[in-house]
Protein backbone atom coordinates (compact mmCIF):
# COMPACT_ATOMS: atom_id res chain seq x y z
CA UNK A 1 0.00 0.00 0.00
CA UNK A 2 0.95 3.15 -0.76
CA UNK A 3 1.43 6.03 1.26
CA UNK A 4 -1.44 8.74 1.77
CA UNK A 5 1.08 11.54 0.47
CA UNK A 6 2.49 9.67 -2.26
CA UNK A 7 1.10 10.41 -5.48
CA UNK A 8 -1.13 8.26 -7.66
CA UNK A 9 0.30 6.45 -10.54
CA UNK A 10 -1.29 4.33 -13.00
CA UNK A 11 -1.53 0.56 -13.05
CA UNK A 12 1.63 -1.41 -13.84
CA UNK A 13 3.94 1.41 -13.38
CA UNK A 14 6.44 1.45 -10.79
CA UNK A 15 5.66 3.83 -7.66
CA UNK A 16 7.52 7.19 -7.45
CA UNK A 17 10.43 7.27 -5.65
CA UNK A 18 9.05 9.44 -2.75
CA UNK A 19 7.34 6.09 -1.44
CA UNK A 20 10.43 3.83 -1.31
CA UNK A 21 11.72 4.09 2.22
CA UNK A 22 14.20 1.86 4.21
CA UNK A 23 13.15 0.29 7.05
CA UNK A 24 14.59 1.55 10.53
CA UNK A 25 16.36 -0.54 12.92
CA UNK A 26 15.13 -0.55 16.20
CA UNK A 27 17.03 -3.78 18.19
CA UNK A 28 20.11 -3.57 20.04
CA UNK A 29 21.29 -6.53 18.36
CA UNK A 30 21.10 -5.24 14.67
CA UNK A 31 23.36 -2.06 15.63
CA UNK A 32 25.84 -4.65 17.16
CA UNK A 33 26.18 -6.41 14.36
CA UNK A 34 26.48 -3.75 12.08
CA UNK A 35 29.13 -2.35 14.35
CA UNK A 36 31.03 -5.65 13.30
CA UNK A 37 31.28 -5.07 9.74
CA UNK A 38 32.56 -2.57 7.38
CA UNK A 39 32.78 1.25 8.49
CA UNK A 40 33.65 4.46 6.32
CA UNK A 41 34.38 7.82 8.23
CA UNK A 42 33.72 11.20 6.68
CA UNK A 43 34.17 14.59 7.86
CA UNK A 44 30.03 14.68 8.91
CA UNK A 45 29.56 10.82 10.57
CA UNK A 46 30.59 7.50 10.39
CA UNK A 47 28.69 5.08 7.82
CA UNK A 48 28.36 1.40 9.37
CA UNK A 49 27.55 -1.35 6.45
CA UNK A 50 26.73 -4.58 6.69
CA UNK A 51 25.38 -7.17 4.28
CA UNK A 52 22.33 -9.33 5.84
CA UNK A 53 22.42 -12.72 5.56
CA UNK A 54 19.15 -13.83 4.76
CA UNK A 55 16.69 -13.41 2.00
CA UNK A 56 15.27 -10.49 2.77
CA UNK A 57 15.69 -7.47 0.04
CA UNK A 58 14.66 -4.90 2.08
CA UNK A 59 17.13 -2.41 3.02
CA UNK A 60 17.66 -1.07 6.67
CA UNK A 61 18.88 1.80 7.95
CA UNK A 62 19.73 3.25 11.81
CA UNK A 63 20.64 6.31 13.39
CA UNK A 64 22.37 7.22 16.34
CA UNK A 65 24.34 9.74 18.46
CA UNK A 66 26.28 9.24 21.32
CA UNK A 67 26.30 11.93 24.44
CA UNK A 68 29.51 13.29 22.96
CA UNK A 69 27.27 14.91 20.34
CA UNK A 70 25.61 17.22 22.96
CA UNK A 71 22.56 17.27 24.61
CA UNK A 72 19.58 15.50 23.60
CA UNK A 73 18.60 18.70 21.30
CA UNK A 74 21.25 18.58 19.64
CA UNK A 75 21.36 14.97 19.06
CA UNK A 76 17.85 14.77 17.76
CA UNK A 77 18.96 17.79 15.42
CA UNK A 78 21.69 15.78 14.26
CA UNK A 79 20.09 12.15 13.87
CA UNK A 80 17.40 14.25 11.84
CA UNK A 81 19.57 15.71 9.58
CA UNK A 82 21.12 12.03 9.10
CA UNK A 83 17.20 10.93 8.70
CA UNK A 84 16.65 13.44 5.78
CA UNK A 85 20.28 12.80 3.89
CA UNK A 86 19.52 9.14 4.72
CA UNK A 87 15.93 9.63 2.87
CA UNK A 88 17.45 11.58 -0.49
CA UNK A 89 20.65 8.99 -0.90
CA UNK A 90 19.66 5.78 0.18
CA UNK A 91 17.31 5.15 -2.51
CA UNK A 92 19.94 5.56 -5.46
CA UNK A 93 22.86 4.61 -3.52
CA UNK A 94 22.17 1.82 -0.93
CA UNK A 95 21.67 -1.90 -1.95
CA UNK A 96 18.81 -4.21 -0.72
CA UNK A 97 19.46 -6.73 1.81
CA UNK A 98 21.79 -4.37 3.55
CA UNK A 99 21.65 -2.65 6.77
CA UNK A 100 23.29 1.09 7.49
CA UNK A 101 24.05 2.87 10.71
CA UNK A 102 24.58 6.18 10.65
CA UNK A 103 26.66 7.67 13.47
CA UNK A 104 26.11 11.36 13.96
CA UNK A 105 29.48 13.56 15.34
CA UNK A 106 30.19 16.18 17.31
CA UNK A 107 29.52 19.47 16.29
CA UNK A 108 29.94 18.60 12.41
CA UNK A 109 26.50 16.60 11.79
CA UNK A 110 24.47 19.35 13.12
CA UNK A 111 26.39 22.60 11.64
CA UNK A 112 27.73 20.74 8.01
CA UNK A 113 25.84 22.52 4.72
CA UNK A 114 23.19 19.75 4.29
CA UNK A 115 24.37 19.22 0.08
CA UNK A 116 27.78 18.56 1.96
CA UNK A 117 26.02 15.89 4.45
CA UNK A 118 24.25 14.60 1.55
CA UNK A 119 27.80 14.08 -0.84
CA UNK A 120 29.41 12.88 2.41
CA UNK A 121 27.01 9.86 2.50
CA UNK A 122 27.35 9.40 -1.03
CA UNK A 123 30.90 8.69 -0.40
CA UNK A 124 31.08 7.22 1.98
CA UNK A 125 28.53 4.25 0.17
CA UNK A 126 30.50 4.33 -2.93
CA UNK A 127 33.77 3.30 -0.78
CA UNK A 128 31.70 0.78 1.32
CA UNK A 129 30.28 -1.23 -2.13
CA UNK A 130 33.09 -1.05 -3.73
CA UNK A 131 32.22 1.57 -6.59
CA UNK A 132 34.67 3.99 -6.66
Amino acid sequence: MTPPEAPATPAGQAPPAVSVRPQVMRKRSDFLAAAKARRQSTASMMVQARRRGDADPLMRVGFTCSKKVGNAVARNRAKRRLREAARHVLPDHGKPGWDYVLIGRHGATASRDFQDLRRDLIRALDKLHGTR
